[in-house]
Order: structure tokens, then sequence, then C-alpha cells
């Protein structure tokens, strides 16, 4: 592999909690021989806008950092707008262990920059990062709701109300009304339980009430339930204020949203989610291959000495590989648009659920770029194969068909001339 200088001047940032190490790496372009100026910085706003007059003045406008935990974030908003930045995993410019120091490290990201093999991480423009930090933001509060519930479902399995087994949803309308009737003074009567209970709820009232006979709620449960439910329900408050907010921040991509909103399995907040962690520019990815790779959704290479170890998928795409499962396990279930539930059938027969279900969401994730790039509407090519297939022609078998097929294979011809005179011979 031959190595040539791509950036003649280039610089390299060790970023810690409390310092910066910057070292730039002036190339000269004759005798490609590099010097290193090498200087330290505090994290301090006008710190850091005292390295970004340095580096200028040394006429740098290409920068290389690796990512460290958030400390790389207020050094990249400063330095985005005057020079160009690229952000980079530790594991690709790792220096070797027993020389490591913080100013030899800032130099090895510069000399690893100034050839350019650094492997450059996907960072995306301001508006799409700001609705990435809300997006997220709202997928936390709902890990603590759903620990929330799980903690007001044991409440409820200590007090011995079992409606968890009787009812779908332990929260939904029925569910709540029931618990809240529960939980309040009044003595429990179940002909003013019985008015409580919705009309399209599958269970009988008496299997309603046999799971509830007999419960006691301490006040330790009881004081453990209120608040729960009293967190739950503020949590669910912000997590409405987040999506008002990041539709407010994303009616530029309106389109792009209602156009992804169309594939099967999707509504506009889950395609405003996936927005919000790819971008709306598909430019930035090489192929569809590199985008599902990106996303995790792709088995990895993992060959030695001709031995193939495991070749899961990686942990890559922590928030967006989740997202497209759940959108696929949605797209699989609908019967108004089977076309998906179709593919996963006749993967999940040949390679399991699991991996049927991480195909699919590749499937959609590859559609979503095309879609995206192409400025295109859902329509799969064989969307009308899978959904009105044709019923295969059967076509008889004669002498002339054998003979024909042989000729396609590479068959002698005066061999198949004389089969087929030994054949006029000797019918049947």
């Amino acid at each position: 592999m031959d190595f040539e200088v791509k950036h003649l001047i280039c610089a390299g940032l060790d970023v810690h909690k409390k310092t910066i190490v910057a070292a730039v790496c002036m190339t000269d372009p004759v005798t490609l021989e590099a010097a290193y100026k090498v200087k330290s910085f505090s994290t301090n706003n006008s710190q850091i806008a005292a390295m970004r007059d340095w580096l200028l003045s040394y006429n740098c406008h290409d920068v290389c950092m690796e990512s460290t935990g958030k400390y790389w974030i207020p050094v990249f908003n400063i330095l985005e707008t005057h020079m160009h930045v690229v952000l980079t995993h530790p594991k690709y410019v790792k220096a070797i262990k027993g020389k490591k120091t913080d100013k030899r490290d800032a130099k090895w990201i510069a000399n690893l920059f100034r050839f350019d093999i650094v492997k450059a991480s996907f960072i995306p423009p301001a508006d799409i990062r700001a609705l990435r930090e809300l997006s997220r933001y709202r997928l936390r509060l709902s890990y603590m709701r759903s620990a929330e519930k799980n903690r007001f479902q044991n409440s409820m399995t200590i007090s011995r109300i079992r409606i968890d087994c009787v009812l779908t949803d332990p929260f939904g309308k029925t569910a709540s009304s029931i618990m809240d009737y529960l939980l309040s003074d009044v003595p429990f009567d179940e002909t003013e339980c019985a008015k409580l209970i919705h009309g399209r709820v599958k269970a009988s009232n008496e299997e309603i009430f046999d799971s509830i006979r007999g419960f006691e709620i301490l006040s330790e449960q009881r004081f453990k339930m209120s608040h729960a439910k009293q967190h739950m329900e503020l949590l669910s408050s912000y997590m409405d204020d987040i999506e008002t907010e990041l539709f407010r921040l994303s009616r530029s991509y309106d389109k792009v949203i209602k156009r992804i909103s169309g594939i099967v399995g999707f509504t506009e907040r889950s395609a405003l989610f996936v927005i919000s962690e790819t971008g709306a520019d598909m430019g930035v990815f090489e192929s569809a291959k590199h985008l599902c790779s990106w996303a995790g959704l792709t088995p990895a290479n993992n060959e030695s000495a001709n031995k193939k170890k495991s070749t899961r998928c990686s942990k890559a795409g922590q928030y967006l590989k989740t997202l497209l499962i759940q959108c696929a396990l949605a797209a699989v279930k609908s019967k108004k648009n089977p076309y998906y539930a179709i593919k996963y059938k006749r993967l999940a027969k040949r390679r399991g659920r699991k991996k049927a279900v991480i195909a699919i969401a590749r499937m959609m994730l590859t559609g979503i770029y095309h879609m995206i790039l192409n400025n295109e509407e859902w329509k799969p090519d064989d969307y009308e194969a899978i959904i009105h297939p044709s019923k295969p022609v059967k076509v008889a078998l004669t002498l002339d068909n054998v003979i024909q097929f042989l000729g396609e294979q590479g068959a002698d011809p005066e061999t198949l001339k004389l089969l087929q005179q030994q054949c006029a011979v000797t019918p049947g």
C-alpha cells in the first residue's frame, strides 16, 4: 500500500476533560519531511477560541481529533465554522502502549491524518444534530417510563392483583380505571367496578373480578404505586412536549418524513426518528450497503487461516437499529399490506425468525436510502410479484422440449439428431 501525503498542513488534537493538546504537522512539499508545532490549551471557551486562532496562524484548515466521551462536542462546534474538522473513533488512532504521552498522541493523530488513512465518523449538520439530541432524550425517557411500569406491575403482583393475566394491556383504559378505583379509599364493589370495564374487552366480567378478589394493598405498596403512576404521567407529558418540539424543528424535512412514512410499518414519528439519525443527505454514504453497515444491520467479516469465526451483526447503530427492528416487527404483522410479511415468512423458514427480522430491517433501510437519494416514493420492483404472484404455467413434456433443452445445455447436434431419429422409429 502506497502512502501519499494528502494534507501538507494539518493538525491533530488530543482532547481531554480539562486540557487539549494540539499538534500542527507541516510537510515540506519537496522533501516531504514533517515538522511539528505542539501546544496545550485548557477546555475553556476562550482557550478553545485561542487554539482556533493559533491553528489558523499556521494556515491550518484541516483538523483531526478522536471522539472522547462528550468532550469533543464543544471543540467541534467552535472549530466547525472555520475549518474542516474530522472526528474519528479512538480505535483508528490508538497509539502504541509504552510510549504514550499527550504530545505524542497529538503528533500521531496528525501524522496519520496527513496521509488520509484515518476513517472519519459521520457527523450530521447542526439541524440534524438538534433533532438527534431531542429524539435520543425522548428515548431515554421512554426507558424510564418502562422501568416505572415494571415497578408498578411488581406492586400489583405483591398486592395479589392479577389484571395483567386477564387483560391484554395492564396499562390500558380499562386496567387504569380499575387500578385508580382500587387505589382510592372507596370500598370495593363489583357493581361499580363493572361500570369501568370497556365494552371491547375480550375477557368476561367474571374473569376480571376473579383476578381482583382477595386483593390486599399494603400502605407501602399504595404509596409506591401512586407515586409511580404520577411519575409515568409526568414522563408521558414530557415525551409529548418533546415530540411537539421535534415536529416543529423538522418542518424543512416534512416531504422526506411523509415519503418514509409511506413504507409499511412506519409512522411519521418513526420516520422523524430515522431522519434524526441518518440525516436527509444520502450522499455522505458511499452506497446503501455502507449505510446498512453503519446502522449495524450487516454481518461482520471475521476470517483467519481460512476459518470463519462469528459473523454476527456489530454493535453499531445503537439507536437506529433498534428503531428499524421495531418497524420491521410492525411491518411483518401488517394485514393491510402484507409485502414484508410474505418476505418474512419465506426468510424465517430458511434462516430463522431473528435473522429474518434483521433482513427485513435492512430491506427497509435500503429502501429509505434510495427513496431519499432519488426523490422517489416507496414502490419496490417486486411488489406486484410478491402481492399477486402468478401461477406457474405447466409445460407439457414432449420430445421437442427435451431436445431443445439439451441443445441449450450444449449437447452435440449430431447426437441430438440421432436421438430424434431413433425416437421417431420407436415411438413411446
